[in-house]
């Protein structure tokens, strides 16, 4: 494998492990009604204990890679001078934080309770806001920067909302199907759809101001860079289709159709997961290359 596609790799674990723990933890520390958290964190403890560890790995891997790909290759990964000059970068700099802050996130599994679950989420969003100082957003210098960085902030938090959400959609969805946490459950649900209707907006918008800031209009250029962005736009427009059909006709089938409708919004809701795996891995490639 070259370094470049190990480095590819763990850009797409990072930001899949990354947001499926900021995802949880929306769910454990704000969107569950209060009694029924203690429940629901212990359902997805092990998706969050995983993402966890995932992050933290994928955040020391992505130093290592950096290292050798701002070097001669796999043998600098090894020097010392290397990893030095590598440090003391703009990127090195806040890559030292993002390691201390993915560590503190494994660490907060020492903390019981919704203390624990608080913190993680915290140590999730830090990690996600550091990500806007590094790469393409933080390539612009003055005000356009500034906008740029927060622009991405915002694009990234979002996403931890709707795409790191999914995958507990579909635990709250099952739980909902029972009979023991069915209410709680339900108010979950809604209350991801509620603030979800946001999410999508803000991931649309700061995306489509995050590709102007970099592209500018008209494009320049259609290359490489623009191609795989453009995957990512159809693949993102393909999980709002399939959001809105979710919202809008089936679950208003629930009650109609029961079982059927249900088990059906659980399979497009994978569909969705695997459609936001894909969009990650064509924002990992395109990361690689310059704008154009």
């Amino acid at each position: 494998m070259s370094l470049t596609a190990l480095y590819i790799l763990c850009r797409w674990l990072h930001f899949g492990a990354l947001m499926s723990l900021a995802g949880a933890g929306f769910y454990t520390v704000l969107l569950a009604p209060s009694r029924y958290r203690p429940h629901l964190s212990g359902r997805l403890r092990p998706l969050m204990v995983a993402a966890s560890g995932v992050t933290l790995m994928s955040t020391l891997l992505l130093l290592t890679a950096q290292t050798g790909l701002m070097g001669d290759g796999w043998g600098d990964m090894l020097s010392a001078e290397v990893w030095q000059a590598v440090l003391n970068t703009g990127f090195g700099r806040v890559w030292q934080w993002q390691c201390l802050i993915a560590l503190c996130g494994c660490l907060a599994w020492l903390l019981r309770g919704a203390a624990g679950q608080r913190l993680l989420l915290l140590m999730a969003l830090l990690q996600l806001a550091g990500l806007a100082f590094v790469g393409h957003a933080a390539m612009l210098d003055g005000w356009a920067g500034g906008v740029q960085r927060v622009n991405q902030m915002v694009h990234l938090i979002g996403a931890a909302f709707w795409a790191g959400g999914l995958l507990p959609l579909v635990v709250v969805m099952r739980e909902a199907r029972g009979a023991a946490h069915r209410y709680d459950a339900i108010r979950t649900l809604m209350r991801f759809s509620r603030y979800g209707h946001l999410a999508v907006a803000l991931v649309v918008l700061s995306g489509v101001l995050n590709s102007l800031l970099l592209l500018g209009w008209p494009p320049a250029s259609f290359r490489l860079y623009s191609q795989l962005l453009l995957v990512k736009v159809a693949l993102v427009a393909a999980m709002t289709l399939i959001a809105l059909v979710n919202r809008y006709w089936l679950v208003p089938r629930f009650q109609r159709s029961g079982q059927r409708a249900q088990q059906l919004f659980i399979r497009t809701t994978l569909a969705e997961i695997v459609l936001a795996a894909l969009a990650l891995l064509a924002v990992s490639l395109f990361a690689t290359l310059q704008p154009g």
